[in-house]
This record gives structure tokens, sequence and C-alpha cells, in this order.
């Protein structure tokens, strides 16, 4: 039976409506992991440190997507709740035309940018060249990097989660089928990662256009539309949390690169590489159940059904909690076995790895739940809130930390750092949600 956005969600509606949003975005992060697995074992050391190098600077360009979806998804289904099916299609292709005019001038600026913003972050010689050749690829596909990342989120709010996730396995599958004929047996090197993931992003992005661009069975269509400047603030506004989360998430992660290259050298960087590739992978299962009940929660607040939004409230807190059980316990048993698929070619490498691996687990108890109060207000339409929740956690508390921690305990405060900083994101997150539990009736 197919699940409305107008439904009463029990927890067994909840998790089929928002597996495919899971498993969605599990499959999008599955690209980094491929293109790291594969130049590790086939290229070499130093060509996966330059990946690890270079990735945050290109996920800041790609990031823009995730605003327009959360931030026009909410939006949307705020309207559709309210009754106008005619407006939220505008809106709907007003937000699409957007996010890839924002896709094309962002891939022309990191062009620009790409060899001084690696060559300012402390890379040089071989480690430059790597980022350049790498980067270059990966930047002519960002404006349908932006459409996937967009369109992940308008899927589910388009009522259609499982054929967003049809999609994204389909670019998945594409990567990695990619990957190992580019650069297991063409041997073409770190070119041949960033092709895989060039042409795979492609996919991702232009299939959806496709979709909604013709008579279709989902709640939306893409066509003609009017400019709106003020949905398009509201949008970005709303949206602001999840760009501003992605953007401190990556610079953060630049920080986290140098303080590894002064405590640790190359090792520390390769080893983080391996960190982010897995906390990709496990945090992808709370931002796609947050991705996923978004739509649902922006139209119930649309309607003013206040006693459906207390239960998504409660039953999403309760979800996350176990989610956060399984992904800590997942991570403990398989740190040592995910380690070596990655660099067990170097048991010093390795045996740093999974020091790392065992302390940064305990970072999963804690980052889904700011992770979905973020999202939980982004689909109240109050981004204000969900951007401070997003600041305070991926920019202010960690970069506090990572600057602080390695003083006292060298290269394990590095990633003790990011368990602290998950930890206070929590508690913040917790305060907000007690205080605006009368303003929004939740």
């Amino acid at each position: 039976m197919k699940i409305q956005l107008s439904d009463h969600f029990t927890y067994k509606k909840l998790l089929r409506y928002t597996m495919p949003s899971i498993v969605m975005l599990v499959f999008t992060s599955v690209y980094g992991v491929v293109d790291g697995f594969f130049v590790s074992n086939y290229v070499g050391k130093t060509p996966f440190t330059a990946v690890n190098f270079v990735f945050p600077l290109l996920m800041i360009l790609g990031c823009a997507g995730f605003m327009f979806g959360t931030g026009g998804g909410a939006l949307i289904a705020k309207t559709m709740g309210e009754g106008e099916a005619k407006r939220a299609n505008s809106l709907f292709s007003l937000v699409v035309y957007a996010g890839l005019a924002s896709g094309l001038a962002l891939s022309a600026l990191g062009l620009l940018i790409l060899r001084p913003a690696a060559s300012a972050l402390g890379a040089e010689g071989e480690l430059l060249e790597n980022c350049v050749r790498y980067g270059r690829i990966i930047l002519l596909a960002i404006p349908a990097y932006v459409l996937q990342y967009e369109f992940q989120c308008l899927f589910a709010t388009a009522g259609k989660p499982a054929l967003g996730l049809m999609v994204t396995v389909a670019a998945g599958c594409a990567n990695m089928a990619l990957d190992a004929l580019f650069v297991a047996v063409f041997r073409w090197g770190l070119e041949g990662a960033a092709a895989a993931t060039a042409l795979s992003q492609v996919v991702g992005g232009a299939v959806p256009v496709f979709y909604f661009a013709r008579p279709n069975s989902s709640l939306l269509r893409l066509g003609r539309t009017s400019f709106d400047g003020r949905a398009l603030v509201k949008t970005c506004t709303n949206g602001a949390s999840e760009l501003m989360s992605s953007i401190s998430g990556s610079l953060v992660s630049m920080l986290y690169n140098a303080q590894l290259l002064r405590y640790a050298g190359g090792d520390g960087v390769a080893a983080y590489g391996v960190l982010m590739y897995v906390s990709l992978v496990f945090q992808a299962v709370f931002i796609g159940y947050s991705v996923g009940t978004a739509p649902v929660i922006g139209y119930h607040y649309g309607a003013q059904n206040h006693g459906e939004l207390r239960g998504l409230r409660r039953r999403s807190l309760a979800v996350v909690a176990v989610f956060a059980a399984a992904m800590f316990a997942a991570a403990q048993l398989l740190a040592r076995p995910l380690s070596r698929l990655f660099v067990g070619y170097d048991p010093e490498l390795l045996e740093l790895t999974v020091q790392a691996f065992f302390i940064f687990s305990f970072s999963f108890l804690f980052s889904g739940f700011a992770i979905f109060g973020s999202s939980f207000f982004t689909a109240l339409n109050n981004g204000m809130v969900s951007a401070v929740i997003s600041f305070l956690r991926t920019l202010v508390f960690q970069t506090a930390a990572v600057l602080i921690f390695p003083l006292i305990w060298g290269v394990d405060g590095i990633w003790l750092s990011i368990v602290a900083a998950e930890a206070l994101a929590v508690a913040v997150t917790a305060v907000f949600l007690w205080a605006l539990r009368k303003k929004y009736q939740y």
C-alpha cells in the first residue's frame, strides 16, 4: 500500500517510508569510499592521501544541493500541506533551476581556486599535483553533483522515495563498475577514479531531470515557473543549516588534515581518510532518516496536525537511539577489518588507523541526535535554530576541540575531539527541543 504524507505514521510506516532515503544516502556516500579503495590499493598511498586532502574542498562546492533540497523540500511540503498543489509545483521547478545555475557557477569557481586552495592548505610537490589532477575532473561534474544531492531530498517530497533509491543505486553501481574498469583494468590512476565518480554523478543528477520533466505519477512536475525571490530566500534560509553543516564539516576536515600533518605526518591524513569514508557511510543512515522524515514533518506542520507532530518527534528520537547503538557496535567490531581493507598493505599505518577507529566510534552514539534535531527544525521552517545547531556542531565545537585536545593527548586528542563535539551538540539540540516545544506543539 502506498504511503501518503497525510498518513498517521507508526514506527513501521516511518521505517518503510524513510528506508529508501537511508539506502540512497548510503549509496551516495559509497562513491568516495570506492574511489578511496581503488586509489589506495591500485595507485598508492600518496595519491590516496591526495584524494583525502582535496575531497573536503570538492564537498563544499557540491553541498549547495543539500541546501536547495532540504530547504526547498520543507517549503514545498508545507505548501502541499496547505492544499496549494499548483504553487508547490512552481516552487519545485524554481528550486531545481536555481540549483542547476548554482552548480554551473560553483564548477567555474572551483576550477579557478583548486590549485591555490590546495597549496594554501599545505599541499606541495607530488601531493599538490595529485590533488589538482583528481579535482579538475570532479569539478566538471559539479552541476550534476548539486542536482543529485538536491533530488535525493526532493524525491521524498514528491512521494517517490523508492524511485530516488533506484536512481541512486544505479549511479552507485555505475561508479563501482567504472572504478574497477578505469583503475584496476585500464590502470588510468587518479584520473580514472575521478572520471568514474564524475560520470556516476551525471547519472544521479540527469536521470531525475528527465523523469520530472515528463508526465509522471509523483506529486511534482518540472515545468514553467516564475522568479520568486522571497521563496528562494526562504529556501536558502531553511536549508542554511544543511549547507552550513556540509561547509563547516569540510572546513573542519581541512583543519584536521593540517593538524594530522603536524602531529602524525602523511600517515595521519591517510588514517583520517579511512575514518571519514566509514563516517560518511554510517552517518548517511542518520542523514537519510532525517531527509526521509522531513517532508512528513513539514506536511503535518503545514496542516497543523500537532498530535502527529508529537508522535513523529517521539518515535524519531527512539529510532535514532537504536541506530546510534547499532552504529557504535558495528564500528567497534569492524574497526580492524575495515581498516585492513584500505591500508592493510602498511602495518604501521594499519595500527594507527585501528587505534583511531576505536576512539572515533564513540561519536556515533551522539551524532544522530544532532543531525535529526537540525533537520527537524528545518522541516518546521525554522532555519535559524537548525543553522545554530549545525554551526555549533560542525564548526565551533570541533574547531575548538581539535585545536585544544592534541595539546593534551597528542594524536589521540584529534580523534577524541570529534566525540566531544558531537556530545556537546546533543546537549544544545536537547535545549532547543525543550525550549520550543510549546511554540510548535510537538
